[in-house]
């Protein structure tokens, strides 16, 4: 498993995207990037999709944390969020879970990063309020 999700319903995507923002800003996480995956495979290849966007969170105390553990930890930071309508009014909130980083770095300083990240990112999850929380 390398994330989780929570789908919320009732919502337009933009509320939903704005309640995910101020669910990570809750648990003290910036949004860095945000990428518009719609318009881009628009732009780029014509193509229509639904709304869909990765945010690239970042918690600054544990990103200092985990870069002093491992500098080329930056490979797999920001932690990606993802935020993507499935149907009208029905919108797919997922989080990668910090654990996989774990797994692929191997460090224990690693390791107590991704606890604690993995424990706020699962708060904000829940706060959202959607269905129950999915592995992915």
């Amino acid at each position: 498993m390398y994330g989780f999700t929570t789908t919320l319903t009732g919502l337009s995507f933009d509320d939903a995207l704005a309640k995910t923002t101020a669910a990570l800003k809750a648990e003290g996480f910036g949004v860095l990037s945000d990428i518009d995956v719609q318009r881009a495979m628009k732009e780029k290849l014509g193509a229509d999709m639904p709304p869909y966007r990765i945010l690239g969170a970042c918690n600054p105390p544990l990103a200092h944390q985990a870069l002093q553990a491992e500098p080329d930890i930056g490979l797999l930071l920001p932690c990606n969020v993802i935020v993507r309508e499935e149907a009208p009014g029905r919108v797919v909130v997922g989080f990668l879970d910090p654990q996989t980083m774990v797994g692929l770095v191997g460090k224990p300083g690693v390791k107590t990063v991704a606890n604690e990240a993995e424990s706020r990112l699962r708060r904000a999850c829940e706060a959202l309020g959607g269905g129950s929380t999915l592995a992915v």
